[in-house]
């Protein structure tokens, strides 16, 4: 795995990367990545945050990496290096997996790389990346977007949200979980969310939503509806609705469906029990809704999820394959424990 370093870098943006990849944690039982930071020219390379830094590769690293990552970019205005373009169309080509945070998405764009695809950026600059390059279809309204072989994300915090997805990706929620609780974040934000909130909410609405989707959460395997959702929290269901979507960004079913299929995740990773169980468990109610959910959000069945991810954390060696839209792809390379 690779993250691209240019001068001018945004400190946040080139950091989140190193965190969520380039730290080992192997004492918490779990896989991890062997992340190179390359610079895209010789350095030692500017910071916005006033400092500069050396990079130990450079592009013919990254253009070896299988997964890379592309940080913010300013001014967005600007013209990438063509080497730095060639690289990630070269890199693309043979098959790596390639994300970008914040304003890096305007490399992709530059690139080619997104043209015909969904993409998202910081919803400052989401008017003129769709201005910029017309053929990309662009969300301002989500913190992430995975189109398979290129993925997008928001500003700043949705850098974390999008990697942490990446880990998700690659060895199952149990092991994202781990990152996040290592980071001290929330382990899973779906993509769909809102940016941000237009209008504010008054602090006891939120405090009645907080509580509600804990008591959602905690009753997961009951088959509970947005009226119940919404009676939990003293409100009628068409002001629960809409309060809901203000404050997450999504709505009340399609919280509780990602919901669920999280916990679908996890206990395909962690126990035996059968899909029908599963599902049970789950609130889907039968294993049929569950497996129309689950490959809906997840991309795959959940048997084939639970072959590809069942008890990765024991299995240091390989990382797991996972096929995304119609082929495999190897995951990162885990690291092997230093020292």
């Amino acid at each position: 795995m690779a993250v691209a370093v240019f001068d001018n870098a945004a400190v946040f943006e080139l950091a989140v990367p190193c965190e969520v990849f380039g730290i080992d944690r192997s004492d918490m039982g779990v896989p991890g990545y062997d992340l190179r930071v390359c610079g895209v020219e010789p350095g030692p390379l500017r910071t916005g945050g006033g400092f500069t830094i050396q990079p130990r590769y450079g592009l013919r690293t990254l253009e070896r990496a299988d997964t890379i990552v592309v940080p913010a970019w300013y001014p967005v205005e600007g013209q990438p290096p063509q080497h730095l373009l060639r690289a990630l169309r070269r890199a693309h080509d043979r098959g790596a997996r390639i994300a970008s945070l914040c304003s890096g998405a305007f490399v992709l764009a530059a690139a080619g790389l997104l043209d015909g695809k969904r993409a998202t950026t910081h919803w400052m600059h989401a008017a003129r990346l769709a201005e910029m390059y017309p053929a990309v279809d662009v969300d301002p309204g989500v913190l992430y977007v995975d189109e398979g072989s290129v993925l997008t994300s928001a500003g700043t915090a949705a850098g974390i949200d999008l990697c942490l997805h990446m880990v998700r990706s690659d060895y199952g929620a149990e092991v994202a979980n781990v990152y996040a609780r290592r980071m001290v974040v929330p382990p899973h934000r779906d993509g769909g969310q809102a940016q941000f909130v237009d209008a504010p909410i008054d602090v006891s609405e939120n405090t009645a939503l907080d509580t509600t989707l804990d008591w959602a959460l905690q009753n997961i395997e009951e088959p509970l509806s947005v009226d119940d959702l919404a009676k939990h929290a003293s409100m009628s269901p068409r002001t629960f609705a809409r309060r809901f979507r203000a404050v997450t960004g999504t709505t009340p079913l399609r919280w509780m469906v990602s919901q669920r299929v999280i916990a679908a995740r996890r206990l395909l990773e962690s126990t035996d029990l059968s899909i029908d169980i599963i599902a049970e468990r789950t609130g889907f109610g039968s294993a049929p809704t569950m497996r129309l959910h689950f490959a809906r959000i997840v991309g795959t069945s959940p048997q084939s999820y639970r072959q590809t991810f069942r008890r990765v954390t024991t299995r240091r060696p390989r990382a797991p394959v996972l096929r995304v839209r119609g082929r495999s792809r190897p995951t990162s390379r885990a690291r092997r424990p230093t020292g």
